[in-house]
């Protein structure tokens, strides 16, 4: 399997760490942001996360991509699900963009490796969020507003190495996030929350995104 994705991208990162619970081999393709040939070739259209699978095929979809790994060899994500778990990540998602986007082409990813991809990436995201310097400049404002948020997940946490006690869909929801989210220097986990994201990133091998 091929996965063709950007290294700050949080869908991404869920298929990342489904194949790394699975211990099984997948071949990872960092696409500069500027390159949406390479996207349009393989499915039609720019969007990233793609999965190529062994058979040639295209998926799209990232838990659809998560669903097609999980079903290769025994089951990891055995544990229930909360609804209010999946109510949580939605929610979260849509306040964390002012803080993480300006900062993700700071950080020397690949996805931006040349000049011409950093300038497309910032001139599309500030058109929708605007301008990168007073974003980082209300920084302050913006970590409070997580943090009911990041305390609320934390009395949802049972376990440091499962979010309900038992890997689940839940942990490839959340964990991503947190993943993007510690990239803002300034920002603090709550004790639970800081020992789940620890142990989680050292149980699929993956570390940290620079924090900035």
């Amino acid at each position: 399997m091929k996965l063709y994705m950007f290294e700050h991208c949080s869908l991404c990162f869920r298929v990342r760490m489904i194949a790394a619970l699975k211990r099984l081999h997948l071949q990872e393709a960092v696409v500069l942001d500027d390159d949406t040939e390479t996207m349009v070739a393989l499915v039609g259209k720019r969007v990233i996360p793609i999965l190529v699978k062994d058979d040639g095929q295209a998926m799209l979809e990232s838990m659809d991509m998560v669903d097609h790994v999980e079903r290769r060899g025994d089951p990891v994500l055995t544990g229930p699900q909360r609804p209010e778990i999946a109510a949580w990540a939605e929610a979260f998602v849509t306040k964390t963009a002012p803080l993480t986007m300006p900062r993700y082409p700071l950080l020397g990813l690949p996805e931006f490796g040349t000049l011409a991809a950093l300038d497309h990436y910032t001139v599309r995201k500030r058109k929708v969020f605007g301008d990168f310097v007073e974003l980082r400049a209300d920084t302050r404002r913006y970590i409070g507003a997580l943090g009911p948020d990041l305390e609320a997940l934390d009395r949802m946490i049972e376990s440091p190495l499962a979010l309900n006690g038992t890997l689940s869909v839940d942990d490839i929801r959340v964990l991503p996030l947190l993943r993007s989210v510690a990239v803002v220097k300034g920002l603090r986990f709550p004790r639970k929350v800081q020992d789940y994201f620890e142990s989680m990133m050292a149980r699929i091998g993956y570390q940290p995104l620079p924090a900035i």
